[in-house]
């Protein structure tokens, strides 16, 4: 696991480089060097734990101490980098945008390069010792290297053996029964995908095995994660016919003109990647012809079966529901009883705790399977049966650890440390991309040579879709474009990444934290579920945590900010604090030391002002308070590095706070920075002139809009780089909205607080999104939304209708595909009388109250 702390290594390494290079001087000539010596060397050394890693799974102990040597070498070498970077970055602004490094600049970090080299020499003295280590103890065959030899695979035993039951699966099996016997299915492919444990290749052996007697010839083959080609083609063409003598004359060749004159079907099991395919369909080029072949798949990456045969062929299996979970578990608990095969002489409270542990499953039908082979084994009491639950946690997953370690070692390694990212929330917790995307950027976990933050955004969310294609994550909601909002991790898979962090010390939980005083103090991230009593004794036993960069706490706890009062955390750039809004909790006006902060989230009853200690770091990039009722000092305004600021400012404390932070103060002397997010402004501070300084703003709220910010709205267009935009209304305005001169807008979003009337003439030309809340509807607005060219997701909430029908018929919205109404006042039908009018249109909501609302007879088939 040392290649997650390389990784991190080689990704800091890249952005000091960068900063280097807008500096001048031969003085740091040599510090370049040493930089790209690190960079390079970090690489070699990846390389090497990625090939020693199987030969230490095997149990050499030799392989495990030098790893382990390794590991510790890469963590005081990230410690270095972390300390190293915030110098340099400071030392490229102290003339401003083009900085020019001397010694007179910066003279509270004149030494640091030569710090640095003196560390420099230390890292390489080591690195040559672990390498000594490794020559003088003959620690060389670092991997398998006799592809000869083909290890035992026990799921290649199970392809071939009798199915296991297929419990839940009833209506996938019928839906894609009827797939593979229709003649003209598009490539001819059945691409069966999900995470680990649901029970993929179960349900395609019991296709392939209904099937099968309708085709002229059929083969089932395991493709595995490091497949073999030439045995998967003879194993192939042994099924279909291929005689013994044709296979060893030309096995490819007599394979392809057997399958090209006869209607097969083929099951391919476990498919990991794209390239095996693009071999094996060099031999089976005809599984799409007018003969009506067949191909079914399993796989685990849902980007595999799409690119094998396409959207349609994908078939997403689901975790089972509660009812078929027990079903299947009472299956396999009474398995081997003929005399006693239900629960009918079963205590009410065993069934219960039969449930219960069935429950902590999560629908994952190998947990299931081995899990009732476990209860199996002990008695069937009340006692024997509790204390397995108390334990279910690490028993179920150490029985599919190998199985779902699979699909985490196939990530490759860039994306492990992402992946594992997902273990620091709660279990069942969802999360948002935003959160994810931007973590993961202030961790180093994502990089770009450029320093581009677009890109590395770009990149981060390319790494969230390859999560999910892989179906390691599962989307929980996505934006009005389609891209991922927010996401979950099963538990098992949850239990895996707590697991693999706690190995490679990437993080720990507060069940695992404690023990060694020594590991304490080497903990990097932490987070903590309970109470503040476990995070006062953590903090407690270590009491200067400069090694910790991340802190997670869902705690409900007035007291939560106190441990955080005194203590030095020295390299900490990701603090995230969550409580339910139950217990209010004054935040503190005091911190520790936490210079290199770049992330902050603070969500919950939270009150008081964020102090100014916080929100000056020069490092600071996201600043999320919106939940909470926390206030913010003007000094926000200094945080040169802020891409992301989001916070509500409740309006009732706006004149004990002394009104809401005004940018004003600082704007006129400010150059153009990374702002990218500003949720919410306050109305008085408004002013077109001073966003324009803001030149990658993209995401902007202003609330308590009054008719003068509409006017400027209107007459003076905000940055065209905008492409969100949320207003809020409250006070009674007399002025129509226009903004038709918004092109890039998107999103928007028109917020009445009271029942007042606000009319919009005109809206963005290329909107994707509208929300509208307590606004008032009449014939003409609706008018005007059915001609919008680009519109495709529309939600009207709590809104006064003027008329009592909503006529959605003649030419109107040609994109529209989401309706969504809720709470309506005034509203009791919604028509569309021809086929002609929202071509598009997939979804119909009706939500809170409106459940009375007529529909013609077209727009009740899309309610849902």
């Amino acid at each position: 696991m040392a290649e997650i702390l390389l990784t991190a290594i080689i990704n800091k390494s890249i952005e000091i480089a960068g900063n280097l290079l807008l500096q001048e001087g031969s003085r740091l000539n040599w510090l370049k060097e040493d930089i790209n010596w690190l960079q390079r060397e970090m690489r070699h050394i990846r390389s090497y734990i990625d090939n020693a890693k199987d030969k230490a799974i095997e149990g050499d102990s030799r392989v495990k101490n030098l790893i382990k040597d390794i590991q510790e070498l890469a963590g005081d070498v990230e410690d270095l980098l972390d300390e190293f970077l915030p110098k340099i970055q400071q030392s490229n602004k102290c003339k401003g945008a083009i900085c020019r490094l001397k010694t007179a600049c910066i003279p509270c970090h004149a030494s640091f390069p030569d710090e640095f080299a003196i560390e420099i020499e230390k890292i390489k003295k080591r690195v040559a010792d672990i390498d000594r280590v490794r020559t003088t103890y003959n620690i060389m065959d670092t991997s398998n290297n006799n592809n000869d030899c083909i290890p035992l695979d026990q799921r290649r035993l199970f392809l071939h053996a009798d199915e296991t039951e297929v419990i839940g699966l009833d209506d996938d099996f019928n839906m894609l029964k009827a797939k593979l016997l229709y003649h003209d299915l598009p490539y001819g492919v059945v691409s069966i995908v999900g995470m680990p444990g649901l029970g993929k290749t179960t349900l395609a052996k019991k296709l392939y095995r209904h099937v099968r007697d309708q085709f002229e010839c059929s083969g089932l083959v395991y493709v595995s994660q490091q497949p073999r080609a030439g045995e998967i083609l003879h194993d192939i063409a042994k099924q279909v016919g291929v005689t013994e003598e044709e296979r060893k004359d030309n096995l490819e060749g007599n394979l392809r003109s057997l399958l090209k004159r006869k209607r097969y079907v083929i099951l391919l099991d476990d498919i990991w990647d794209v390239e095996i395919w693009n071999y094996l369909k060099l031999v089976l080029d005809e599984y799409d012809s007018k003969m009506g072949s067949k191909i079914i798949i399993t796989s685990r990456n849902s980007n595999v079966g799409r690119y094998i045969g396409g959207d349609s062929s994908l078939h997403v299996l689901q975790p089972l529901d509660s009812d078929y979970s027990f079903e299947l578990f009472s299956k396999k608990i009474f398995n081997f009883d003929y005399n006693n095969n239900n629960w009918a002489n079963a205590s009410p409270d065993l069934v219960n705790i039969g449930r219960s542990i069935v429950g902590r499953c999560g629908g994952i039908p190998l947990a299931i399977v081995v899990t009732a082979g476990m209860l199996r084994a002990r008695e069937r009491t009340e006692h024997s049966w509790k204390k397995v639950l108390e334990s279910m946690g690490h028993k179920i997953q150490d029985g599919c650890v190998k199985v779902l370690a699979l699909s985490y070692n196939d990530l490759p390694i860039a994306l492990r440390p992402c992946f594992l990212y997902f273990g620091l929330y709660p279990e069942d917790h969802e999360i948002r991309a935003f959160d994810l995307i931007n973590m993961w950027i202030v961790e180093k976990l994502i990089v770009v040579n450029n320093g581009n933050m677009r890109e590395a955004e770009s990149s981060a969310e390319d790494v969230l879709n390859d999560l999910v294609s892989r179906n390691l994550i599962q989307v929980a909601k996505r934006t009005y474009d389609g891209r991922i909002s927010s996401c979950r991790i099963h538990d098992l898979l949850h239990s895996l990444c707590v697991d693999l962090a706690k190995e490679s010390n990437f993080f720990h939980t507060e069940h695992n934290a404690f023990g060694d005083p020594g590991n304490v103090a080497m903990v990097r991230r932490i987070t903590f579920y309970s109470d503040t009593n476990v995070m006062n004794e953590f903090f407690h036993l270590n009491p200067k945590p400069t090694k910790l960069r991340a802190l997670f706490c869902f705690i409900n706890d007035s007291c939560i900010f106190s441990p955080m009062a005194h203590l030095n955390f020295k390299l900490l750039q990701v603090l995230v604090v969550m409580s339910g809004n139950d217990i209010s909790s004054v935040i503190t006006n005091k911190f520790g030391n936490m210079n290199c902060l770049r992330y902050l989230k603070l969500e919950g009853a939270f009150d008081g002002k964020l102090p100014n200690s916080i929100v000056k770091h020069r490092c600071l990039e996201t600043l999320d308070i919106r939940h909470s009722l926390i206030r913010l000092p003007d000094s926000v305004w200094e945080s040169k590095q802020l891409r992301h600021l989001l916070y509500k400012g409740p309006t009732q404390l706006r004149q004990a706070c002394g009104g809401c932070c005004s940018i004003s103060t600082f704007f006129p002397n400010m150059p153009p920075n990374n702002l990218q997010t500003l949720m919410w402004m306050d109305d008085k501070f408004f002013e077109p002139r001073l966003l324009h300084g803001l030149v990658n703003l993209r995401k902007l709220g202003i609330r308590l809009v009054s008719d003068s910010t509409i006017k400027k709205l209107t007459l003076s267009p905000v940055p065209m780089t905008l492409e969100v935009l949320k207003l809020s209304f409250f006070i009674k305005t007399r002025r129509q909205i226009n903004l038709s001169s918004y092109p890039n807008i998107v999103k928007l979003s028109l917020y009445v607080i009271s029942k007042l009337r606000l009319k919009c003439e005109a809206f963005p030309p290329n909107l994707v999104k509208l929300t509208l809340v307590n606004f008032e509807v009449d014939g003409h607005l609706v008018a005007v939304l059915k001609k919008m060219p680009k519109l495709r997701i529309l939600k009207m909430v709590f809104c006064n209708h003027m008329e009592e029908k909503m006529d959605l018929s003649g030419d109107s919205f040609p994109q529209l595909e989401v309706l969504h109404i809720q709470g309506s006042n005034g509203l009791s039908e919604v028509t569309c009388t021809d086929d002609v009018s929202i071509p598009k249109l997939k979804k119909l909501l009706l939500i809170d109250g409106t459940s009375e609302v007529r529909l013609s007879e077209r727009l009740t088939k899309l309610r849902i």
